[in-house]
């Protein structure tokens, strides 16, 4: 299982500690592969990009413009966090419903 996120995040952070096998991907050091980039996207689309980030908010107008995937390669922190691959099933975020496929009862 590996959790692609940022090593001072706390939802990332809150992750780890519940899925002790786990390994942290910091996509501010080590990026997200690009096949895994493009197989979050195709399942996550729009989703994938977290507009509420200070990164987002630094962003001109034009570079809000870019394609989704390339902007994720320029900027990984913007990826909403984390994204986790787990025997080839991705997940979003660390709501309820990616808990409760995750942990067990």
């Amino acid at each position: 299982m590996q959790l692609f996120g940022l090593k001072n995040c706390d939802t990332c952070r809150k992750a780890l500690k519940l899925l002790p096998e786990a390994t942290l991907v910091d996509v501010r050091a080590d990026g997200v592969p690009d096949d895994v980039l493009e197989r979050a996207y195709a399942e996550f689309e729009g989703k994938l990009v977290n507009t509420r980030s200070t990164t987002w908010r630094e962003l001109s107008d034009a570079e809000r413009e870019t394609p989704a995937l390339d902007l994720l390669r320029a900027h990984p922190a913007l990826m909403k966090r984390p994204l986790i691959e787990d025997d080839g099933k991705l997940y979003l975020g660390w709501d309820k419903s990616v808990q409760q496929a995750l942990l067990p009862e």
